[in-house]
């Protein structure tokens, strides 16, 4: 009776995690559905023109509170439907994200993203902007404002600027990553408010590999109306940006720095920015991976 009552458990195991993860045939597994079931809503603050890096005070002086988890402040995130297949409507008035319940490591993930038309201080004035964070640990709030993990990110940004391009690398809270860089571009190529003390250096994957904590990529963007194919490619301390089929970015020993030593890091939650302005997500999907795609590894060398 035992092994019945076990056999029984197992076969309703299955069942269920196969009605959880939700793979196809090539391992594919779908991260995104109506009830946005595998993420959490994260919210910092609505932010003002004139941010310097402070959390927003009260009459007093006295820091304000994160709006924080669940709370889905002004309809921050709402779930729509396109050719019924869910997609994210990320409204963007606060700045924020969702968060994976789930940490991952070694993968191929995969989305389409594309802006809408609305933005909010302190980015009226600024290009549409938002980010795919990978290996995201710890709690949000760390970073310059204060609303997200530590990570690394795959930044999206609206097509035809000079701000900069989907594809581009940022550090979040102290992360580090080894990228091949252009020769003599070590100043930031237009004029930013944001951190703009930290060099900005361009892509180049016949460049020398340095260390940065952020960097310019190649405009591979589809027009700001269309969607934009978004592949991330992560293996042990190694990952690619991949915009559109084409190789943005190739980033290597993957790290962050904590009490001045530099810590691996490999492997952690995603996060899908909020960041004064509109965006849409449909399409995410991930795939466990066993080594480096072979026809990426030169990009490596």
């Amino acid at each position: 009776m035992t092994q019945l009552f076990n056999i029984i458990c197992m076969c309703l195991l299955t069942i269920m995690a196969s009605c959880t993860f939700n793979k196809d045939d090539d391992g594919w597994r779908d991260l995104l559905d109506m009830n946005l079931s595998q993420w959490r809503i994260w919210q910092s603050y609505q932010l003002s023109n004139g941010y310097r890096g402070q959390a927003p005070t009260d009459a007093k002086g006295n820091a304000l509170p994160f709006i924080g988890y669940d709370k889905n402040l002004y309809n921050m995130v709402t779930m729509e439907e396109e050719n019924g297949e869910p997609v994210i409507h990320m409204r963007g008035v606060t700045y924020g994200c969702v968060i994976s319940n789930q940490s991952f490591r070694n993968y191929h993930l995969r989305l389409q993203m594309k802006f809408g038309t609305q933005k909010w201080e302190p980015r009226l004035d600024k290009a549409e902007d938002s980010g795919l964070l990978y290996h995201s640990i710890g709690e949000p709030g760390v970073d310059y404002w204060k609303a997200w993990m530590r990570s690394f990110e795959f930044q999206m940004m609206e097509s035809g600027t000079d701000e900069g391009n989907t594809g581009d690398y940022w550090s979040i809270a102290g992360t580090r990553a080894d990228i091949r860089i252009a020769p003599n571009t070590n100043e930031m190529p237009t004029e930013r408010t944001i951190e703009a003390t930290r060099p900005f250096y361009l892509y180049d994957p016949q460049g020398e590999w340095t260390t940065v904590s952020r960097a310019f990529a190649p405009d591979y963007n589809s027009p700001n109306d269309q969607w934009t194919q978004i592949d991330l490619i992560c293996y042990e301390n190694q990952s690619l940006h991949i915009v559109n089929g084409k190789v943005a970015m190739a980033l290597k020993n993957l790290r962050y720095v904590q009490e001045g030593k530099e810590i691996p890091l490999t492997e952690g939650k995603i996060q899908l920015q909020s960041e004064s302005g509109e965006v849409y997500y449909k399409g995410i999907q991930i795939k466990e991976i066993k080594e480096m795609p072979a026809e990426y590894l030169p990009y490596f060398e």
